[in-house]
C-alpha cells in the first residue's frame, strides 16, 4: 500500500483531482524533479551497493581515468586548443568529475592545463553535494551553470553518463482508434494509468517514426532527449558530444515483442513493480532511443562519428590506458564490471557526434561493431529526416 501521508503523494493527489488526470511525463517529472520532494531534487537519490542502483562512476575511479583518457585524445584531435573544455551534465555529487581531474594531472598535465571543467547543475543540493567533492579544484578549473542556457559557447567535450534516461516521457498506447496518451489518475486509494488524447504536438511526428506496431502495444517517447541534443550542439562551436547510457537503435527499441516499453522503477536494486507506487521515493527511468539523438544531432548540424556497446567502448579505451603490467587487481575487476557483456558491457553503448573536428581515430570506437552506425540510422529513418 502506498504511504498517501508523503507531501509530494498528497500535492499530487490534490493536483489531479483539481485537473483531471496528467499525462505521465508531468508525473514523472515532479516524481525526480520537485526541488523538495523528488527523488533527485531532494538529493534522495542513492547511488552504489547501498543505494538503489549502480552507474559506471559507482564501480570505482576507473571509468574517470579511462575517459580521462579519451578526452586527452580530442584535445589532441582539435589541435591542442589553448581554451579546452570539458563539459559534465548529470554530475550527481561530482565523483567522475573529480576522477577524471585527477587523472588529468596524472596522465597528460598539458592537457590538463588546458582545461575548464563546467557542470551543468539545476539542483541546487547536487550542486552543493559537487562543490564539496571538488574544493580542491573550484574556481580555478571547475565552473558551474544551472541550464546550458548558461554555458558559454564552448570548444571541447560535452559528455554525460545515464542522463537522457532520466529525462520525463511520454507514455504512449496503440488502441483501435490510433495512439493514446497514458497518464496518470488518482482512483481514491492509488495512482493508476488511464488513455487519454496526446498531450503534445510534436508526439505525432514522433509516434510516425515509429516502426508499425500492434494494437495494445506500449511504449514510451522521448521529446526531452532530441530536443537536449540539439541545445548542447548549439553551445558546441568544434568538438564532441559523447553520451554513455543504456538503450536500443529504434528498430531495436519499438520491437513488436517489447510491447510494455522500457519504463522501470527501482528501490534497493530491486525493480519497483508499480511505478506509480511511491513518487518522490523511488527512482523512475526509461531506456534511450539512440537513433532520435543522432537525428536531433544530425539535424544540428554534427556529424555522426561513433556509436557502439559499451563492451567494445572499453576494450578500445583499456587498450589506451592499460600499458605494460600497470593495472592493478581493483581496476581489473572495475574493468571486468564495466565491459562484461552480461553486466555493463551489452545493455550500455557509447554514441559520439563531432563538430569541426578529426573525426576518425578515437580509441573508445577502434572496436565498433562493423555497421554500428548503419544501423543506428537506417536507410528508412535517414531518408526521412
Amino acid at each position: 500500500m502506498p504511504d498517501a501521508s508523503t507531501p509530494l503523494f498528497v500535492a499530487l493527489r490534490e493536483e489531479i483531482t483539481q485537473r483531471g488526470p496528467i499525462p505521465f511525463r508531468d508525473y514523472m517529472e515532479r516524481a525526480l524533479y520537485d526541488p523538495e520532494h523528488g527523488y533527485y531534487g531532494s538529493g534522495r537519490a542513492r547511488v552504489g551497493r547501498g543505494g538503489d542502483f549502480f552507474t559506471n562512476v559507482s564501480v570505482g575511479p576507473l571509468f574517470g581515468r579511462l575517459l580521462a583518457r579519451q578526452f586527452a585524445e580530442m584535445w589532441l584531435r582539435l589541435g591542442q586548443p589553448a581554451d579546452f573544455v570539458i563539459v559534465e551534465q548529470g554530475a550527481h555529487r561530482g565523483d567522475f568529475a573529480a576522477d577524471v581531474l585527477g587523472a588529468l594531472r596524472e596522465l597528460a598535465p598539458d592537457c590538463l592545463a588546458a582545461t575548464t571543467f563546467w557542470i551543468v547543475e539545476p539542483l541546487a543540493t547536487l550542486r552543493k553535494a559537487q562543490h564539496e567533492k571538488l574544493a580542491a579544484w573550484a574556481g580555478t578549473q571547475v565552473r558551474w551553470a544551472e541550464s546550458l542556457a548558461g554555458l558559454p559557447p564552448f570548444t571541447g567535450v560535452h559528455f554525460s553518463n545515464e542522463l537522457p534516461d532520466a529525462f520525463p516521457v511520454h507514455r504512449v498506447a496503440r488502441r483501435a482508434e490510433g495512439w493514446r496518451e497514458r497518464a496518470v489518475d488518482f482512483d481514491g486509494t492509488r495512482f493508476v494509468f488511464v488513455d487519454a488524447p496526446l498531450s503534445a504536438n510534436a508526439l505525432k511526428p514522433a509516434l510516425a517514426r515509429l516502426p508499425a506496431v500492434p494494437e495494445g502495444y506500449e511504449t514510451e517517447i522521448n521529446l526531452a532527449a532530441p530536443a537536449w541534443i540539439a541545445e548542447v550542439a548549439a553551445r558546441l562551436q568544434r568538438g564532441f558530444i559523447l553520451a554513455v547510457d543504456y538503450g536500443y537503435t529504434r528498430a531495436e527499441y519499438y520491437r513488436p515483442e517489447r510491447n510494455q516499453g522500457t519504463l522501470s522503477a527501482y528501490a534497493g536494486h530491486q525493480r519497483e513493480p508499480d511505478p506509480l507506487a511511491r513518487p518522490g521515493e523511488i527512482d523512475l527511468t526509461a531506456h534511450v532511443d539512440f537513433t532520435s539523438l543522432a537525428e536531433a544531432g544530425i539535424a544540428g548540424g554534427l556529424t555522426l562519428s561513433g556509436f557502439t556497446d559499451q563492451h567494445h567502448f572499453m576494450v578500445g579505451l583499456g587498450q589506451l590506458h592499460f600499458t605494460g603490467d600497470t593495472a592493478s587487481p581493483q581496476e581489473i575487476r572495475a574493468f571486468k564490471t564495466l565491459m562484461h557483456p552480461s553486466l555493463m558491457g551489452r545493455s550500455f553503448h557509447a554514441l559520439c557526434l563531432t563538430r569541426g573536428a578529426e573525426e576518425a581515430g578515437l580509441s573508445g570506437f577502434r572496436y565498433g561493431q562493423s555497421g554500428a552506425l548503419l544501423t543506428l540510422l537506417d536507410a528508412n529513418n535517414h531518408a526521412s529526416e
